[in-house]
């Protein structure tokens, strides 16, 4: 089939099918499809492709192009993003502060929070005992506060990195008895990655071991400083299983939350984010919410990113069924398609059939969007991303072995900013790259840097999917190095460290003509001989060396797979222990 005359000129649409542009263009979707190979797309004629890509073959057929004007179904998505309203001042009105409880792993802070949901209950509001829905309110001189109840700093930037700062004020919780820990710091970061307001609760005044005093100088050294010491920031003496000093913290965050003068728009279509979310097996998908505007009501069409539905039923966190939630009030509702995850933003809209179309779109554009390559920054394209002034901070997670590297690199690297860039280091902290790393990073658009540790499996998987790159190094020179080689655009090719494989050290061995010889089992991975090993024990690195040789039984093998077992030889390295790690590891040019 032949192309339309030259003149024509094509309306395409943002996002439209292979198949759809064939229509258009009056083509076989097989003479799309080799034209997009020819391009380097590969697509099938039922996937989406976006406006530029169609364009691109339209042209080679003999058309100008235009881009369709916003029709009802492009209108729909515009209508749903919360970017797009603005509120007119006038029509704002105060609502409850949303607070978020972080600290250190038993500093008390689920303790603290059963502490404030008692006190409402003693306070005569709840009549029966409060389900736990991951958010609820407490009331404080006449005025209402919401917490939300996450496992976590981690699910905190996770919700962050989708999008959804549903957070005002965040509460820092460090026992007085034990001072700051590790995860008091990486609270701190992603508080202050977040640009809330940070309240501390000195929680534990009750152990005859606490010292507060401690925890307010400690917390100087990362960067907050109390007021007791000329800061800004508040901090409240508490003991969570007394009950002291909670009603001077639920004042306190009603005193930040009248200096932040907290307001929202209770009188228009409701816009809210999902908290969490489940499959129960008698009422199907349900899902607390935390309404941030407008007012959410029984019977309302709903878009939660890429499913629709409508409320059937609400609660509110008594169990109690509802039939309207206003902003920072939170609820379960009833009556979506599928389950959403967690920091997913909600639009009630006009219809069911509308939502539906808006989810259609949405889809079709999410997958126009994946024919691209990740948009998140590394090094590779730093220089592009400042010269088009798309950049002016390169945001940095920095983890290390050892403390004194970590400050030393931190130092150094702060000192590679100028006119045009500014590299901040938004946490600095020792230990393997996590899951709460990458994390932090997507939510941050900022790079990972590893110094002489290890990536955790979880966390190169999860920065594969988002896009977070990860650098590993080895030699601090060729960390301030490479970063200021990027800063001006000169990056020369970089290796990345991958994972081959482990075996566990399950027995010992001794040799007259080999020397120490481990028994292992292959756990994951193929092994080869002549590899780069990394020894672990107890999941902290021993050495790095080679593999000189792999053994089954009497034979010298090259490789093993999977669930055998095999005898391996070390260069320079003998002194194994039985529960050991041998990790296989090679070099890999990433650019």
């Amino acid at each position: 089939m032949t192309a339309k005359p030259t003149s024509q000129v094509v309306s395409i649409p943002r996002a439209l099918t292979v198949k759809e542009l064939a229509d258009l263009v009056g083509v076989t979707p097989i003479e799309v499809i080799k034209r997009l190979m020819t391009n380097g797309v590969m697509a099938n004629q039922n996937q989406t492709i976006d406006y530029d890509t169609a364009a691109i073959i339209a042209v080679e057929l003999g058309f100008d192009t235009e881009e369709e004007p916003a029709a009802e179904a492009a209108v729909a998505p515009a209508a749903v993003e919360e970017e797009e309203i603005v509120d007119d001042p006038a029509s704002l009105k105060p609502r409850p502060p949303v607070v978020t409880i972080l600290g250190h792993v038993d500093h008390g802070k689920t303790s603290l929070l059963d502490a404030l949901r008692k006190t409402r209950v003693a306070a005569g509001e709840a009549g029966g005992i409060t389900q736990h829905i991951g958010a609820y309110q407490v009331e404080m001189g006449g005025k209402l506060i919401t917490f939300i109840d996450t496992p976590g700093h981690a699910a905190f930037t996770a919700m962050r990195a989708r999008g959804a700062q549903v957070t005002d004020i965040a509460i820092l919780v460090v026992a007085a008895d034990d001072g700051v820990m590790p995860q008091t710091i990486e609270a701190i970061n992603h508080a202050l990655a977040a640009g809330v307001p940070i309240i501390v609760a000195i929680n534990k005044i009750d152990m005859p071991a606490a010292n507060p005093d401690r925890v307010k100088q400690q917390l100087t050294e990362h960067n907050i400083v109390v007021e007791d010491f000329g800061g800004d920031v508040i901090a409240v003496p508490v003991s969570a299983t007394r009950g002291d000093g909670l009603a001077d913290l639920l004042e306190s965050i009603n005193l930040v939350a009248e200096v932040g003068e907290l307001k929202a728009n209770p009188d228009r279509a409701a816009s809210a984010v999902v908290i969490e979310a489940e499959l129960d097996s008698s009422r199907g998908p349900i899902a607390t919410v935390l309404v941030q505007s407008g007012t959410l009501r029984q019977g309302d069409a709903l878009v939660v990113g890429e499913t629709s539905g409508k409320v059937k039923a609400m609660f509110n966190d008594r169990g109690e069924r509802i039939r309207e939630a206003p902003p920072a009030f939170p609820a379960v509702i009833m009556g979506l398609e599928s389950v959403p995850e967690a920091g997913e933003r909600i639009r009630a809209v006009a219809d069911e059939r509308l939502a539906r179309q808006v989810v259609e779109e949405r889809r079709r554009r999410r997958e126009a969007v994946e024919q691209t390559a990740h948009a998140h920054v590394n090094l590779d394209t730093l220089f592009n991303e400042i010269s088009t002034g798309k950049l002016k901070e390169l945001i940095i997670i920095l983890k290390a072995d050892v403390r004194g590297s970590a400050e030393a690199i931190k130092a150094s690297l702060e000192r590679l900013s100028n006119a045009e860039v500014k590299v901040k280091i938004i946490h600095s902290a020792t230990g393997p790259v996590s899951d709460s790393d990458v994390m932090l990073a997507e939510a941050s658009n900022g790079i990972i840097i590893a110094f002489n540790t290890r990536i955790d499996p979880s966390a190169k998987k999860r920065s594969d999917v988002s896009g977070v790159e990860i650098r590993s190094y080895a030699i601090i020179y060729q960390v301030l190095e490479d970063v200021e080689k990027a800063l001006q655009g000169m990056l020369e090719p970089v290796f990345q460290t991958v994972i081959d494989g482990h075996a566990e050290v399950r027995q010992l061995f001794k040799s007259s003509r080999l020397g120490g010889i481990a028994g292992c089992f292959v756990t994951d991975g193929t092994l080869r001989r002549g590899s780069n090993v990394r020894v672990l024990r107890n999941n902290q690195e021993l050495t790095r060396t080679r593999c000189e040789g792999l053994k089954r039984f009497a034979d010298d093998v090259r490789e093993v797979q999977t669930g055998y077992e095999c005898g391996v030889v070390l260069s320079n390295f003998d002194k194994f222990l039985d529960g050991d790690v041998i990790e296989f590891i090679h070099e890999e040019r990433v650019s």
